[in-house]
């Protein structure tokens, strides 16, 4: 499988306890994490897709330290950060979406 998966960061990957400024990321989410992780060991791309990084974002380059810190602990490596999807981009695991069948508008549960 060519391409890669995002997972959000707060609310997927860390607990989201309300935001605490920059530097703070929550404790793992287990079942998100072993899901990441899984999908590492099958060799697929794994990318944080988060807001904390983007352009908009004064503190973005705050939150980038923080958060490949927290990937240095959690997954044992830095996995690459991104705020932007792209046409690489097979499927995204976030805790504000809503799925939507493709060409059709369609709401799937």
């Amino acid at each position: 499988m060519n391409g890669w998966i995002g997972f959000d960061l707060d609310g997927t990957l860390a607990v989201y306890d309300g935001w605490q400024g920059p530097e703070h990321i929550g404790e793992p989410i287990k079942p998100m994490v072993d899901l990441a992780k899984k999908y590492i060991g099958d060799g697929i791309e794994i990318k944080i897709f988060t807001a904390r990084i983007s352009s908009s974002n004064p503190e973005r380059l705050k939150s980038l330290d923080a958060i490949m810190e927290w990937s240095k602990k959690v997954f044992g490596k830095i996995l690459p950060v991104t705020a932007e999807k792209d046409y690489g981009m097979i499927d995204l695991y976030d805790d504000r979406c809503h799925r939507v069948e493709c060409n059709t508008g369609r709401i799937l549960a």
